[in-house]
């Protein structure tokens, strides 16, 4: 099993940035993706980035969903088996509850994700 908790939400305003974190513990694997969703009130759950690593070809990639390309950035670090997002020019509409995923597999596909965290609340005002 795989456990995942997340931190750094928070309220900030229109233009402000905020980083969140997502350590992983317990049985993970050195070849993994994670990744972030999020789901706004009476919304369906998004896919928002995620970043995969490959330790044997010690190769690694991401991507993003087309609405915060330029804005977030995913990243990693692979000793603490942590992802980051960091979230820039932050918008009303980026307002959600944002939660980690993890997959043990190299696969930057939406689904097939086996671990989730707990969620944590990102509210922007106007």
């Amino acid at each position: 099993q795989v456990q995942l908790v997340e931190s750094g939400g928070g309220l900030v305003q229109a233009g402000d940035s905020l980083r969140l974190s997502c350590a992983a513990s317990g049985r993970t694997s050195s070849t993994y993706t994670m990744g972030w969703f999020r789901q706004a009130p009476g919304k369906a759950r998004e896919f928002v980035a995620a970043i995969s690593w490959d330790a044997g070809w010690n190769v690694g990639s991401s991507n993003y969903a087309d609405s915060v390309k330029g804005r977030f950035t995913i990243s990693r670090d692979n000793a603490k088996t942590s992802v980051y997002l960091q979230m820039n020019s932050l918008k009303p509409e980026d307002t959600a509850v944002y939660y980690c995923a993890r997959k043990e597999s190299y696969d930057l596909g939406r689904e097939g994700y086996q671990y989730w965290g707990q969620g944590t609340q990102v509210t922007v005002s106007s």
